[in-house]
């Protein structure tokens, strides 16, 4: 079977409860919902470029509504409810509201190629510009692998999915 054209489902176990909320450093990551609306729309639509760049890919490819980042929340926190897939957003210790990070089946961003098979979730995120400034984008990766090693262990094994991964 040509493994491109399939979507890996993400096999977590029953009854298993993604954690809320989740701490590293300074940052503490939260599961996206629709109260999230209107600084997720602010730092998604101030920090487009870093997005595409970091994350990879051409969402956003314009300005987000708040009536179509509304729809994209409310089907986040439907899919996290379902287990379906996971996203959460990131905030600082002051409480900015400074990205998200995504936990998609494989195939869900893209093709799933012959090296991606052998993983189980696609494990990608942003930053706004001003906290890839401050070097936020290289903690959310130290915290999101520190997750996904514990917490967040029962997605399984990731496949780092953004264009730009931290050394």
């Amino acid at each position: 079977m040509d493994p491109s054209h399939s979507l890996k489902k993400l096999q977590i176990p029953p009854g298993w409860q993604a954690p809320d909320p989740l701490l590293y450093e300074h940052l503490t990551a939260t599961l996206l919902n629709e109260k999230d609306l209107q600084q997720d729309l602010e730092a998604v639509n101030s920090s487009r470029d870093i997005i595409r760049r970091t994350r990879g890919g051409s969402w956003p490819p314009a300005e987000l509504t708040e009536d179509s980042n509304l729809r994209d929340l409310q089907w986040h926190a439907r899919e996290s409810k379902e287990g379906g897939s996971f996203a959460y957003a990131v905030r600082n210790a002051d409480g900015d509201y400074i990205g998200c990070f995504y936990l998609y089946p494989l195939g869900a961003r893209g093709p799933v190629t012959e090296k991606m098979s052998k993983y189980d979730v696609d494990a990608n995120w942003w930053v706004t510009t001003e906290a890839y400034e401050r070097g936020d984008y290289e903690v959310l990766y130290r915290g999101l692998k520190g997750w996904l090693k514990n917490e967040l262990g029962a997605v399984g094994r990731p496949w780092w999915s953004n264009a730009e991964i931290p050394a």
